[in-house]
């Protein structure tokens, strides 16, 4: 993927509350260009975060969008890929474990729309999580609807609260749907963690059918760990619930 307008909107919200001291990592080299019938909404955003300057002062000739990241504050960004073809900084197959030398060395790491098209996903999440510092932030922008056929995988909110959070103790502090076309009638949805209610997410009309992103921010705190294991919250819930059911009250209580 490349970071069209939507994305530009919320990386423009970031820099306004987080600035990377250190290392910086992007998933591919991804591409930034001006959406044409949606030009006027950059410098919009812009003005609406306090940020001086035109749409056109982001780009750069090659198309690709170091040039935005470094203007927003997030430094000298490095490129990850599983090829040089692209020239990237960094070669790695997210498939595998990273090298030690790239574990607990980035502040900062842009998952524009690549894990998705990772056949092992769970190798390559736990590969971010060894690859931040603590302290550090993964962004993350992939599929959550709508993308038929461009990846392998679409995700689910569900995935961040229960890997992230739960099973990882990393703080979640963005978990929204994002639609490519706001202009389709769908905003923003904003999702809370499921185990607060220990039913599933519902989403049906809140999600529109055309392209949305499942768009994240999570730290990595001194706490966070990998975990051996990871279970989804309603499931959770309910061998709880029947773990418990032949106790009684004074039982359940102690155990709390």
């Amino acid at each position: 993927m490349g970071v069209d307008y939507v994305l530009f909107d919320r990386l423009v919200e970031l820099s306004t509350r987080f600035q990377p001291k250190g290392r910086t990592l992007m998933l591919g080299r991804q591409s930034f260009g001006i959406q044409t019938k949606r030009r006027h909404l950059y410098e919009e955003t812009l003005k609406r975060h306090g940020i001086e300057g035109k749409r056109f002062d982001f780009l750069q000739e090659d198309g690709f969008s170091e040039t935005l990241m470094e203007k927003l504050g997030f430094g000298r960004m490095e490129t990850m890929d599983f090829s040089d073809y692209e020239g990237a900084d960094v070669l790695h197959d997210l498939n595998k474990k990273p090298a030690k030398k790239l574990e607990k060395k980035f502040d900062l790491i842009f998952d524009g729309g690549t894990v998705e098209h990772v056949f092992n996903v769970p190798m390559a999440l736990e590969g971010l999580f060894r690859m931040l510092k603590p302290g550090g932030r993964l962004i993350s922008a992939n599929g959550l609807n709508g993308w038929y056929g461009h990846g392998m995988y679409q995700f689910n909110p569900e995935l961040v609260w229960t890997f992230w959070k739960r099973a990882c103790n990393c703080n979640v502090i963005d978990c929204r749907a994002v639609p490519e076309a706001p202009e389709d009638g769908f905003g923003q949805v904003e999702f809370q963690d499921p185990a607060l209610t220990g039913v599933r997410l519902k989403l049906k009309n809140k999600i529109g059918p055309g392209r949305t992103y499942l768009y994240y921010e999570i730290e990595k705190t001194k706490e966070s760990h990998l975990p051996d294991f990871a279970l989804q919250s309603d499931y959770e819930t309910r061998w709880n619930g029947h773990a418990n059911a032949g106790k009684t009250h004074l039982e359940t209580d102690a155990r709390s």
